[in-house]
């Protein structure tokens, strides 16, 4: 049975019992998501595979698919590159998003499938769940959890999770 995932506006994830603080977008959940917006979209997006670097720490315990980054991944933000919202090798032509990164929080990264498939340009890329700042300052548009708790929650993840973005 899969677990879904709620995510509420205010800060609130909750899944099978459990309940965690989490960290959106600087611009808060929105019905309408653009490229840029600061905003969390609204909405139910699968949890398609689990990213983490392989230096930082061992693969986490889940039931989804996991692969370890590298120095050289990347993920197109730009809205007029065929490669848009899609991960790609460094260096690449358009602006993209680095992967491996020195402040901590894509040591494990949760790729949803927000506009995945296929990807429209304009409607917002690299929407994640991945490791909140230690100063739990908010995102571009993610969902951001402390280490541990998102490693907890992914123990009780598998391929069919949804997590849901909903106001209270």
């Amino acid at each position: 049975m899969t677990a879904d995932i709620l995510v509420t506006a205010d800060g609130w994830l909750r899944c099978r019992g459990l309940a965690f603080p989490c960290v959106l977008g600087r611009s808060g959940m929105v019905a309408d998501k653009r490229e840029g917006d600061g905003g969390t979209p609204i909405g139910a997006f699968p949890l398609r595979r689990v990213l983490y670097r392989p230096d930082r720490g061992e693969a986490p315990r889940t039931g989804l698919p996991v692969a370890a980054i590298a120095p050289d991944d990347g993920w197109c933000d730009d809205p007029a590159h065929a490669d848009y919202n899609c991960p790609v090798k460094l260096p690449h032509p358009a602006s993209c998003e680095r992967m491996w990164r020195d402040d901590g929080v894509y040591d494990v990264v949760v790729v949803l499938g927000h506009n995945d498939d296929p990807p429209r340009p304009g409607l917002g890329s690299a929407i994640f769940m991945h490791v909140a700042r230690p100063d739990g300052s908010p995102t571009e548009g993610c969902v951001a959890l402390a280490s541990d708790d998102l490693k907890s929650l992914l123990e009780i993840c598998q391929t069919g999770t949804i997590l849901r973005f909903v106001q209270p």
